[in-house]
């Protein structure tokens, strides 16, 4: 009888499961599953202690519908990726496994780590691979001349082609292993990693269908007129679903298309389900990015002179930017909402990226791995993406001379202070006014306040980030 085991990663999901359905084909073969944590790989990553416990409480999920269909979940932890071939070896030799599932990962380490686990296995175990994170494979949406995409858009033309042409349809829940007698599994002992309350999102797949759901029925339609509002429960907090793989790319475009049903061949029919679509293929875009440019896996930019940038050196204002206490009410408001749940607000994501790389001028890469060390949707390739656009120093970036001003993002998207009001309390009393920019409102009659003087002139800062930078195009950097 044949031995299947499939390898949990990031794809902590029964449905739509390429390598669980797979594994699950052959009614005679024994299924087994198992998830193995890498503590040290993890701090290397700077994952977040709030990500680490999001994904152990989905482990005890998956484990317990595991059990339910006859499929034990066990559970190992070996230090990092070099350490991954031999034991997978030693574990396939102990319960006599004669096929290995697992779906990809694309950045540059697991890559490798794969190839690894590939080349230690391959003499003794048949191993199986999927695309099963994207809705089109890294390497399936190219250019006439079969090269990645260096611009959104016509990636984005390119993709919805080969949607409609095969649209993606979502894999069944396998069925119970009803002739299987599932062995005594491992007990999800803590991980050795650090850990912090990630309550604020519920765990389980069925939670994340139940978000997806009440999001694309309920909310969808106004998404477009609404996301970019901080104040507003208007965006789909999916993403941490979508990062650990709790939820996949197809069921989100299933659900939007049974309230959007043409969205794929007339995508001007919904402006809100056009714009959560334009989200997840953004999504796609920097995961194919990753693969075809592997570099940015090593800390490098996409646009090779923004290296020459004279960034800043200044640890009093990274912290104070990491701290919430800028002085720019939003930027602040931003960051301790981070800092709380290890979720922002997309749009305030671009702009505290702008802060620190543009006003600052501190160098994007602190940035990123700060939010990488605090988020719980920490995703490498979509927040390298989200902070070399924010820095111009990405591909399809926004361009170096843009710069958000923070205090005109805060009167336009948070108008009333809503936001600022919930993170930023010191400053509750103030008017809806002056609440953007405490100590340059003229005509205000105010109080002492407890909160920090900007670090930086917004005017003064533009004009040294948009020299530096030129500084750096003309090879004077």
């Amino acid at each position: 009888m044949p031995t299947h085991l499939v390898w949990f990663r990031e794809d902590l999901r029964l449905a739509d499961h390429r390598a669980l359905h797979a594994a699950c084909v052959d009614p005679t073969a024994q299924v087994l599953a198992l998830f193995i944590a890498t503590p040290q790989q993890w701090q290397a990553h700077q994952m977040a202690p709030r990500q680490a416990d999001f994904l152990r409480r989905h482990l005890v999920c998956l484990q317990q519908a595991l059990a339910e269909r006859g499929i034990p979940l066990y559970y190992h932890q070996v230090p990092c990726f070099l350490d991954l071939p031999d034991a997978l070896a030693a574990l396939c030799t102990a319960k006599r496994i004669t096929h290995l599932f697992f779906n990809r990962q694309y950045p540059l380490n697991e890559q490798r780590r794969d190839q690894a686990v590939l080349q230690r296995l391959r003499p003794t175990v048949i191993c199986h691979t999927f695309d099963d994170s994207l809705l089109l494979a890294p390497g399936q949406v190219t250019t006439q001349q079969r090269s990645m995409f260096r611009v959104f858009t016509p990636f984005k033309r390119a993709a919805l082609a080969q949607l409609c042409e095969k649209p993606p349809r979502p894999l069944p829940i396998p069925a119970p292993r009803r002739a299987q007698m599932p062995a005594p599994q491992s007990l999800l002992a803590p991980f050795d990693y650090p850990t912090q309350d990630s309550s604020y999102f519920p765990a389980g797949e069925t939670a994340a269908l139940q978000r997806l759901q009440h999001f694309c029925e309920k909310q969808v339609t106004d998404y477009a007129l609404r996301r970019d509002f901080p104040a507003l429960a208007a965006t789909s907090q999916l993403s941490p679903y979508l990062t650990l793989g709790v939820l996949s790319p197809r069921q989100c475009l299933q659900a939007l298309q049974a309230v959007a049903p043409d969205i794929l061949y007339q995508p001007r029919g919904s402006e809100g389900a056009v714009s959560w679509l334009n989200e997840l293929l953004w999504r796609e875009f920097y995961r194919h990015l990753i693969v075809a440019f592997p570099n940015l896996c090593q800390h490098q930019p996409f646009v090779a002179w923004t290296d020459q940038v004279a960034w800043q050196v200044n640890a009093q204002w990274l912290q104070a930017w990491q701290q919430g206490c800028t002085g720019y009410p939003l930027v602040d408001a931003a960051m301790r909402q981070l800092n709380h749940l290890g979720w922002m607000h997309n749009r305030l994501r671009m702009v505290v990226a702008s802060f620190l790389s543009k006003q600052l001028l501190l160098d994007w890469r602190l940035g990123e791995r700060y939010f990488m060390s605090q988020l719980i949707d920490g995703d490498f390739a979509a927040n390298n993406g989200g902070w070399q656009w924010a820095a111009s120093t990405g591909c399809d970036a926004a361009p170096y001379f843009r710069l958000f001003n923070p205090t005109a993002q805060s009167q336009r998207f948070d108008p009333q202070g809503a936001f600022i009001r919930q993170w930023v309390p010191e400053l509750a009393a103030l008017s809806d006014r002056a609440i953007h920019a405490p100590y340059a409102t003229p005509g205000e009659k105010r109080t002492t306040l407890d909160y920090p003087q900007p670090l930086v002139d917004h005017s003064l800062a533009r004009q040294r980030a948009l020299t530096a930078f030129a500084a750096a195009k003309s090879g004077q950097g």
